[in-house]
């Protein structure tokens, strides 16, 4: 008969390992990445772009806001909002997650959610302060204060968030997006420039 052993801790309720929590966060793309290449070898532009816009519509159903799910998706704000304006499917799409998460009340400021959460965490484990992480999620600093001051799990999450920091940040941007050129940029000092020469040149005075 089995009998449980008594001589080992159980764990506490709710315990987590939070380093490995947000190390998920950041790896889930590279599961995805040998799943794909288990089955048809690398994954090329098309399969992330889809994979990337799939993340976001992910998060924007769960109520967060435009930046806040780019960040998600490790999209630069700019190509998020190029997909919307250029590709009609996707643009429905994004609608459709936005009316969803109206419609079950699950936008940021009503209620905590974990996609908040994930969202912040996300953020800061790329580079974002505490603060800066906390208003894009959409979470109000006092209230958060006060939530974080009761749930150890919490304070360890955001503890492995600042310790994954890396020094360089790195994100997605398809090879087919163009950034908007608001003018012409001056040359750099001390750089090169070009310039136009003359093709005609001045014949000699004769004596």
């Amino acid at each position: 008969m089995y009998e449980p052993d008594e001589t080992r801790p159980s764990a506490e309720p709710g315990s987590v390992d939070a380093a490995r929590a947000v190390a998920w966060l950041g790896e889930g793309r590279s599961v995805e990445e040998v799943l794909q290449q288990a089955l048809t070898g690398p994954a090329d532009e098309r399969d992330v772009t889809l994979a990337r816009m799939g993340d976001i519509l992910q998060a924007t159903a769960q109520g967060l806001s435009p930046r806040a799910a780019a960040v998600w998706a490790g999209v630069p704000e700019p190509v998020l909002q190029t997909w919307i304006e250029k590709d009609p499917a996707f643009a429905a799409a994004f609608a459709a997650a936005r009316a969803l998460a109206s419609a079950h009340a699950t936008c940021p400021g009503k209620q905590h959610t974990p996609a908040m959460l994930r969202a912040m965490l996300v953020a800061m484990s790329t580079g974002a302060t505490m603060l800066d992480a906390l208003k894009l999620a959409g979470f109000s600093e006092y209230r958060f204060r006060l939530l974080s001051r009761s749930s150890p799990v919490l304070e360890s999450l955001l503890a492995a968030a600042r310790s994954a920091r890396p020094s360089r940040r790195s994100v997605y941007v398809p090879g087919t997006y163009r950034p908007r050129r608001p003018g012409r940029k001056p040359p750099p000092q001390g750089g090169f420039r070009l310039v136009r020469r003359s093709t005609s040149r001045a014949e000699p005075e004769e004596d």
